[in-house]
């Protein structure tokens, strides 16, 4: 038997409890007369499921459900664990070592909170966390941009590229400097939509897309999440359009656009409380 799991003298002994009997089920499950599926399982071949989890706790999030946020939390921790565990095996580091050194992190990145740093302004607080990862070796000389990486969304690789490029003061001076920038990048695309060139377009199109996340980012709003949530939102209402036609004997392919645009319109209403 392995030595118990510690999360830390200042956890709750419950949590501490349920967490050391959570990663006991996993060793059963990947050791002798346990689960064949689990015990093959290697941290490539666990990687895709990851990505998938940490996607869906997105969408949980987005949801605003707190038993799914719940669910897919636990999903999230499952394959964590399940990770640890696999790198425990191969003699490099355990849970305990993974929650120690984020532990540690946490303190060295907050010294306005564990130290005696002051932080009264996000400007202040953005330098004190880069100074911070620097002190770790995680920032230096290299290019600005090495932190962007291509498996990354795009709207999230746009909003850390803008992010960037204002930290070196290649930025517009106010919201309003954007938004003109933004009207400048609409007139153009039009401009492009009345041409034969598709690659023109798409290049406008991108220019637009990416101005607007700079929109968001001035106003302090995450892009890849307002995206996510309007795409949650729009799955949830044509759902609800669905449900409606099938009531009058149709489908979205019988139905009339007008049919379904009024069934649209009416399920906007009752979500914002309006009288029909």
């Amino acid at each position: 038997m392995t030595a118990p799991l510690s999360v830390g003298q200042d956890q709750s002994p419950v949590v501490d409890t349920i967490l050391r009997d959570f990663v006991e089920i996993i060793r059963r499950l990947r050791g002798p007369n346990g689960c064949p599926w689990d015990a093959k399982q290697t941290p490539q071949t666990l990687k895709t499921y990851m990505l998938e989890e940490a996607y869906e706790l997105a969408e949980a999030l987005d949801s605003r459900q707190p038993e799914k946020i719940r669910e897919e939390l636990g999903d999230v921790l499952l394959h964590i664990v399940m990770l640890s565990e696999m790198f425990r095996e191969a003699g490099s580091f355990s849970l305990a070592d993974v929650i120690a050194a984020i532990q540690a992190k946490m303190i060295h990145r907050h010294p306005h909170v564990f130290g005696t740093a002051k932080a009264d302004t996000i400007d202040e607080l953005r330098t004190i966390w880069q100074e911070a990862k620097a002190a770790e070796g995680k920032t230096g000389p290299g290019p600005l941009l090495a932190e962007l990486r291509p498996e990354q969304p795009a709207l999230m690789q746009a909003q850390k590229l803008g992010e960037a490029a204002a930290r070196i003061g290649f930025d517009w001076p106010d919201l309003a400097g954007v938004l003109d920038k933004f009207e400048e990048e609409l007139q153009e695309f039009r401009e492009a939509i009345n041409e034969s060139d598709p690659d023109h377009q798409e290049e406008e199109l991108g220019d637009l897309l990416f101005c607007l996340v700079n929109v968001a980012r001035f106003l302090r709003l995450d892009s890849e999440g307002a995206l996510r949530r309007t795409i949650h939102k729009f799955i949830k209402r044509f759902h609800m359009v669905e449900r409606a036609l099938i009531k009058q004997g149709k489908t979205p392919e019988t139905a009339s656009l007008a049919e379904m645009d009024a069934i649209w319109e009416e399920v906007k209403r009752h979500e914002r409380g309006r009288p029909s």
